[in-house]
């Protein structure tokens, strides 16, 4: 049966290590408005849509992190967060004005980290980074990074002083034709092999110049990465594909993504380790030890 905000209907072909994490995802909701200007106005997107997802992908965990189109409005990523019990985390946006006691209470709630967005009309800026870094390092949360390759190979000095670790989704927003050859690229593999970074093996799609997550030219730049540094690399389906309903490119298949993610992984240790070991450092789920349990 065909599920929302997916294409294709099968199960992915790999094993599926359990409690398998999908560390990028977002949920909408219209009844908090969106941020003026927001560059993507996607239709609701709700936790019971997405745990049908997972049902079909053989997931379990999950990171929510509240998308552009909301703002600093976290309440629709809290309240997913409070729906999902103890197998969510929460990345957030905030702005600094935020007390103490309402970063605890966030932190209570399952938020880890917060997201910078210096992309889709650079809402925020290093400056910004800097600011928000010092705010949260007591927490033991971490930056996630959203930021186009030029902005990122200037700011390289600034943000391996940032006194929290640094995680960049979408594959560090590298295309395919830039690996090995974009200074962004050198940056992220440094930062990746020196301990100060972590990245997100998401939106592959989004990176490829055909917009297919299926993308063999995908290949090289993902498995360098995890070559770099296998124990810093995590995944994320990036559902409910925000940038598809918005027609920049065809909907992903979510089990092709988790199958492209087997291949470039190469073996079950690896693989298992990006899908459960990683994540769970990284967000500060239940260390679920050597357990080998996989799910179709």
């Amino acid at each position: 049966m065909p599920l929302a905000y997916t294409s294709g209907t099968a199960a992915p072909r790999a094993r599926i290590p359990a409690p398998a994490c999908d560390c990028h995802l977002h949920v909408y909701d219209s009844r908090y408005p969106a941020v003026a200007g927001a560059a993507l106005l996607p239709p609701d997107a709700s936790v019971a849509q997405y745990r049908a997802l997972q049902r079909r992908l053989g997931t379990r965990r999950a990171v929510l992190v509240t998308p552009s189109t909301h703002g600093s409005d976290n309440r629709p990523m809290l309240a997913a967060l409070a729906r999902m019990g103890d197998d969510a985390r929460g990345v957030a946006v905030i702005d600094g004005s935020e007390s103490d006691a309402r970063l605890a209470a966030l932190h209570e709630a399952g938020v880890r980290g917060i997201r910078l967005n210096l992309s889709l009309g650079v809402t925020n800026t290093l400056d910004d980074a800097e600011r928000l870094a010092e705010r949260i390092a007591p927490l033991g949360w971490h930056v996630q990074l959203l930021m186009p390759p030029d902005l990122l190979a200037r700011a390289g000095e600034r943000l391996a002083r940032l006194p929290v670790p640094l995680v960049f989704d979408h594959l560090g927003r590298i295309a395919p034709h830039q690996a090995g050859s974009h200074p962004a690229h050198a940056l992220l593999l440094a930062l990746l092999r020196d301990g100060r970074a972590w990245m997100k093996l998401s939106g592959g799609y989004i990176v490829s110049a055909t917009g297919d997550a299926g993308d063999a030219r995908l290949d090289p730049l993902a498995r360098g990465y995890i070559d770099a540094a296998p124990d810093r690399m995590v995944w994320g389906s990036d559902w409910p594909h925000a940038s598809a309903s918005a027609g920049r490119h065809p909907m992903p298949d979510d089990a092709q993504q988790l199958d492209r993610l087997a291949h470039w992984a190469g073996d079950a240790a690896t693989l298992r380790r990006i899908l459960v070991t990683n994540p769970e450092r990284l967000y500060g789920f239940a260390p679920t030890g050597h357990d080998t349990t996989e799910t179709r």
